[in-house]
């Protein structure tokens, strides 16, 4: 670890209260003139760090930037292997390139920016600096290909309560089948799982996990194609250690799921956070979009839907958009 991250180690553990040069340099074994070079590069990567006469540097308790420290200072204790870039093409696409060559399990990369951010069906996701969280979880879970899905619903779940913990439980995160969240009817995050099979066992050989939340609504608010359609887990540019606490929250809950991420707890609350249950919806089904109604989420996580000529199925993938209601 570079000296510069093990004086941002400290500041982030003891973030708002003012820590002596003096102490910083007793504590690492260095001189004061190190740490006081070590924070002038923190504050070039632009990290804030303030400094108080006769007290010390400290970062303030509303700063927002976005560091492994930051996220491991509210995380605590994990087996994860956490990775920060300013910006990259897609945290996906970089992940799935290290878990081709071997990299471990619990690898974690996130961005602050994405300049092709990957979204379902060959889509790309709208990724600005600085107003979002792109994260990407590499796994290597013992499953079968059939229940690959419920990587996707587990993660929703575990993201839903995430967010939720972030704004306070003030709003209600729902879940559009199969990898969407939505706060007060519009999408704030995206999930992406990105998996290859291993032909041997007919099981996974890796699967990465893509998770895009927006946090606060980019400069200039959403382009137009979005304003309708996206916002975000805070409605204004709230300032504070948001983005961090988000990384951290979501790497907590998804601790939390099972190894083989099947467990009926967790569907029921798939279940319970469906915003599509019980509506009028058009599915992609067979390279068609129709008409149906949503029944349910099956117990192997698929949509059971019932199409206007009465025949019922269950999808396991495709796109659903939900009908607009008749206009009296």
């Amino acid at each position: 670890m570079k000296l510069k991250d093990k004086v941002l180690k400290i500041l982030e553990e003891n973030r708002g209260k003012p820590i002596s040069g003096a102490e910083t340099a007793k504590q690492l074994g260095v001189s004061r003139n190190a740490v006081w070079k070590a924070v002038e590069e923190l504050r070039s990567d632009g990290i804030d760090i303030q400094a108080e006469r006769n007290s010390g540097y400290y970062i303030p308790v509303k700063e927002n930037s976005l560091t492994v420290e930051g996220i491991k200072a509210i995380l605590g204790e994990c087996n994860y292997t956490i990775h920060v870039e300013d910006s990259v093409t897609s945290t996906n696409t970089l992940l799935k390139e290290l878990a081709q060559q071997g990299c471990d399990e619990g690898y974690v990369l996130i961005a602050r920016r994405q300049t092709a951010g990957k979204g379902r069906l060959g889509r790309s996701f709208y990724s600005p600096p600085d107003s979002g969280l792109y994260l990407s979880l590499l796994l290597r879970p013992k499953l079968n290909v059939q229940d690959a899905l419920f990587i996707t619903t587990s993660a929703a779940v575990a993201v839903a309560k995430a967010i939720e913990t972030c704004c306070g439980h003030e709003r209600r995160a729902q879940i559009k089948w199969v990898n969407d969240i939505y706060l007060d009817g519009k999408k704030v995050c995206g999930i992406l799982t990105e998996a290859a099979i291993d032909f041997e066992s007919g099981g996974l050989e890796y699967a990465v996990l893509g998770i895009g939340v927006n946090i606060t609504p980019p400069p200039g608010d959403f382009p137009d194609e979005l304003a309708g359609i996206a916002t975000s887990v805070f409605k204004d540019g709230t300032s504070g250690n948001v983005r961090n606490k988000l990384a951290a929250e979501i790497l907590r809950e998804l601790s939390a799921l099972p190894p083989d991420f099947t467990s009926e707890e967790i569907l029921d609350e798939y279940r319970r956070r469906s915003n599509l249950i019980g509506k009028d919806v058009f599915a992609l089904f067979k390279n068609r979009t129709l008409p149906c109604h949503v029944l349910g989420i099956d117990d192997k996580a698929r949509l059971a839907v019932r199409f206007e000529d009465g025949s019922e199925q269950a999808l396991s993938s495709g796109e659903v958009s939900i009908k607009p209601p008749r206009k009296a």
